[in-house]
């Protein structure tokens, strides 16, 4: 199991304490070592999503492209890209939704 960051603790622990009230800025929170910590402990071998964007793809121009990231999210331009839904059969004979993250973003 993954374990939490700082920051990661810090917004459950307020989401918990204030659980009737919306968290309105995760700005202060997230910063490019966050976006790096979170892009590397993404499954480097998982499916593509809509995009059709590798992991090992994004990686070639991560540098590059996260710091862009960062800026569209702290301007309020960044608007998340779809999720790739499909369905994986459980045991009992019912199917369990899935959904495949894209690492997509507005400079592709």
């Amino acid at each position: 199991m993954k374990r939490m960051s700082t920051v990661e603790v810090h917004i459950a622990e307020r989401a918990k304490k204030f659980r009737d009230e919306p968290i309105t800025n995760l700005h202060s929170f997230i910063d490019l070592n966050l976006l790096e910590e979170c892009f590397g402990a993404l499954n480097k071998k998982g499916a593509a999503g809509v995009d059709g964007q590798s992991w090992e793809g994004y990686n070639e121009v991560r540098e590059e492209r996260m710091p862009n990231l960062l800026a569209q999210f702290k301007s309020g331009s960044y608007r998340a890209p779809l999720i790739r839904r499909t369905y994986i059969p459980k045991g009992d004979g019912k199917r369990r939704p899935l959904g495949l993250p894209t690492l997509e973003d507005k400079l592709m």
